[in-house]
């Protein structure tokens, strides 16, 4: 029998709504990815307590490269021979920058900076006990485009 299970348990839900899981400071507020324990990162805060939150689904490129050589292990390739693949920074409305490769069938050229992408789950690797799943960057297809305000519209 196979199994299908996250590649890194606790770090992002599965299901048809699925979502990275952050950290967020109880006493300052902070959001952080991955979760973290023992004290907050925040320089400016002492708290030691956190609350698993479920980050935004959908984030804007920060950046993006494609990785053309194949990572050192513990990264596990999917193909034989090395297949490169699209690596994206996405900035969530959380304020934070989460690094994430892009979804298959999407590569550089189907990113820019500021494009909209949503969190998606597909398949890391799969081997003799199952699939190994992970989040990827999806470029939304139909972005809605929220209306700019000018100072010429406010007057």
């Amino acid at each position: 029998m196979t199994d299908t299970s996250p590649a890194i348990d606790g770090w992002f839900t599965t299901g048809p709504e699925p979502a990275l899981v952050g950290s967020r400071c109880t006493t300052c507020a902070s959001t952080f990815f991955p979760p973290t324990a023992g004290f907050c990162r925040n320089p400016a805060c002492d708290g030691q307590e956190f609350a698993a939150t479920e980050l935004s689904r959908r984030g804007r490129v920060w950046s993006y490269t494609d990785a053309q050589y194949q990572p050192p292990p513990p990264y596990i390739p999917r193909s034989d021979p090395y297949e490169p693949f699209a690596l994206a920074a996405v900035e969530l409305p959380e304020g934070i920058v989460v690094l994430g490769q892009v979804a298959d069938g999407y590569g550089v050229a189907d990113l820019a900076v500021g494009r909209e992408v949503e969190l998606v789950v597909e398949t890391l690797y799969a081997d003799e006990a199952g699939e190994r799943t992970i989040w990827r960057w999806k470029p939304v297809e139909n972005p809605v485009v929220e209306p700019v305000e000018t100072e010429e519209a406010d007057q």
